[in-house]
């Protein structure tokens, strides 16, 4: 048991004062923003980073030890970066920073994001065990890639407070994201994640629930097709990429941007289609399969699709 942990570098951080309009940090009640995030991954690193450059206090909760020392120096790097490419608003103080091993003082959250593994099991573990802690209406948010809202909704005592945000990686670089509304979802649930949404300056759009909902649903089979093409000898990564981002207008390539999603994350993904739609076309290639088992997973361990010389910290 760890106990809590203020980030030195980040303590010291003020709320910035109330006000209307882009990125503020206030709720429609007049409340302060206050977000818990649970796991410190790729995801949960770069969403509170993204919360915290908007001035909006963030309680990061990680039970790997080794993952949670390494937590302040990580998202300070992140807050670094963000800045330099003008991802955050300029001259703003940080919210306040925390870290826990626990979900303990997680009670006065106003919204919590949980973005532990893309599996079923773990993220219905996590949501059952925030939604016992968290104050009753406490909005839930899981940032979920392809499993269906409703079917995480079960593990929550109250499942109208249940919602997916899909935040895309980096979420300080990419504004859009993609909000899932199951049919169990609360409309008070919706206009609060708006609002937080909104203090973020994030541009919301709304989708039913469905396995994958748009992006993962038309992304990840487009990237296991690629993935097989370079796996025939058809073209390399680059030149698939490259016709790509020439011909077809994709900023990164869909295999740059396999490698940023984490491979391993995007196999649980087409795995979590394939057995809820039956469609073989989600299957993971063995290419792809191959490399998740060699750990090669990407830009987070300096290999995948690409060579990067070095894992992210």
């Amino acid at each position: 048991m760890f106990a809590e942990n203020a980030v030195p570098s980040l303590a010291a951080a003020v709320r910035i004062p109330v006000r209307r309009g882009l990125g503020e940090s206030m709720t429609d009640e007049g409340k302060a923003h206050r977000l818990t995030v649970l796991g410190a991954g790729v995801m949960g690193l770069s969403i509170t980073t993204t919360a915290l450059g908007h001035g909006v206090p963030v309680r990061l909760v990680e039970t790997d030890p080794q993952r949670l020392a390494r937590v302040g120096e990580n998202v300070d790097r992140q807050l670094r970066v963000a800045r330099l490419l003008g991802a955050l608003p300029a001259g703003r103080p940080v919210g306040e920073f925390t870290t826990s091993s626990t979900l303990d003082g997680a009670q006065d959250s106003t919204v919590l994001i949980e973005a532990v593994t893309e599996q079923s099991d773990t993220k219905s573990k996590a949501l059952a065990e925030a939604s016992a802690v968290l104050a009753a209406g406490t909005p839930i948010i899981s940032n979920t890639s392809s499993i269906p809202v409703d079917e995480l909704a079960d593990a929550v005592t109250d499942p109208a407070r249940l919602i997916g945000v899909h935040f895309m990686n980096p979420p300080y670089l990419i504004r859009a994201v993609e909000v899932i509304r199951g049919p169990r979802t609360g409309d008070a649930t919706l206009a609060a994640v708006r609002d937080l949404l909104a203090a973020l300056d994030r541009e919301v759009i709304v989708v039913r629930d469905a396995p994958g909902f748009v992006t993962s649903r038309l992304l990840h089979p487009m990237i296991n097709d690629a993935a097989r093409i370079v796996a025939e000898g058809v073209a390399t990564a680059e030149q698939v990429d490259a016709l790509m981002q020439g011909c077809l207008g994709h900023r990164t390539g869909p295999l740059r941007t396999a490698d940023l999603i984490g491979l391993d994350n995007l196999a649980d993904s087409l795995w979590v289609l394939h057995q809820r739609t039956g469609e073989e076309r989600y299957r993971p290639c063995e290419y792809l399969l191959q490399k998740v088992r060699n750990g090669d997973h990407g830009r987070k361990t300096g290999r995948g699709f690409y060579e990067y010389g070095k894992a992210l910290p």
